[in-house]
């Protein structure tokens, strides 16, 4: 019987081949830009064939994934304000299996509740437009919108004068859920929370 790849060894795959793709050693010669002259003018050729060529990859990995149920969950740990949490999060590169969305939404619970713990006295805003704007809202609006998602994702952005912490509240496929690419089935709703009288800025 052949070895199954495991979650880590996909991940470094993946990272491999990109590498692959960007120095140029991969390129889809398929690959056309958008069939609009206008704008393939401004589209180089190449890089069109290596993004192809890595995006053809990622897809063939997405498939071994689902073929041999490798999860996409990766192990995470953040520490904000002296309290630390570890949770699950798929992998950018990869996606989620069933199983994965399971353990997705049994963690959500417990990162809401350290979400609500480091973000006492911030400021809390909606990101609106697909993250070209934002909305102030207050934390009843929060648990109104976490009461209608599946699971729950975080991030930090910090710097000695600065503290933006950034909560994903999704739906679906979290692969899919960005930027409205799965919408309706798939998406999310990203809250930022900033020092009072600060602005998000990620």
């Amino acid at each position: 019987m052949s070895q199954v790849y495991s979650t880590e060894e996909l991940i470094k795959i993946l990272a491999d081949e990109r590498r692959a793709c960007m120095n140029g050693q991969r390129l889809n010669l398929t690959a056309s830009a958008s069939g609009n002259p206008l704008i393939d003018q401004f589209l180089k050729p190449d890089g069109i064939q290596k993004f192809s060529a890595y995006r053809d990859f990622k897809a063939a990995v997405h498939r071994y994934q689902q073929q041999h149920q490798v999860s996409g969950i990766v192990w995470r740990q953040l520490t904000i304000k002296g309290k630390t949490l570890q949770y699950p999060a798929v992998d950018d590169q990869l996606m989620a299996v069933d199983s994965d969305l399971e353990i997705l939404t049994a963690a959500k619970a417990s990162i809401l509740e350290f979400w609500q713990e480091v973000t006492i006295d911030m400021d809390l805003y909606l990101s609106i437009n697909i993250g070209r704007d934002y909305r102030q809202i207050i934390a009843s609006d929060v648990e109104a919108i976490a009461s209608k998602t599946e699971w729950a994702n975080l991030s930090k952005h910090a710097n000695s004068e600065f503290l933006e912490i950034i909560l994903q509240l999704g739906w679906g496929k979290p692969e899919e859920a960005a930027y409205k690419r799965g919408w309706p089935t798939s998406g999310s709703e990203y809250i930022h929370a900033v020092k009072p009288g600060k602005r998000p800025i990620c």
